[in-house]
């Protein structure tokens, strides 16, 4: 678990327990979040939203603002895994 202040509002950054991930990654996602700046504190309570990392892949972000502001790391989805839908069809997400 990770604490940091956005403006006059501190927040919680934890990973979901399914998350194994090396203290200089969650690190690097700390900072991630940090850019997020005026931005985050817009999103509502139940919200999610994603972030496109290069080196780590997609990492997914619930919002929890009730007791506290707390945003939880979801999943990391690594690039080899994201797909594209178009119409009927599903492939593989290529650069």
């Amino acid at each position: 678990m990770y604490r940091f202040v956005i403006g006059s509002e501190e927040w919680i950054l934890r990973f979901s327990p399914h998350i194994e991930v090396e203290a200089e990654i969650k690190q690097a996602i700390v900072s991630t979040i940090l850019q997020l700046d005026s931005e985050l504190p817009f999103y509502s309570h139940g919200e999610s939203f994603i972030i496109m990392n290069e080196f780590l892949g997609m990492i997914v972000f619930h919002v929890e603002k009730v007791p506290s502001l707390i945003l939880t790391v979801t999943a990391i989805v690594d690039e080899q895994n994201w797909y594209i839908q178009n119409k009927l069809t599903i492939v593989k997400y290529k650069k």
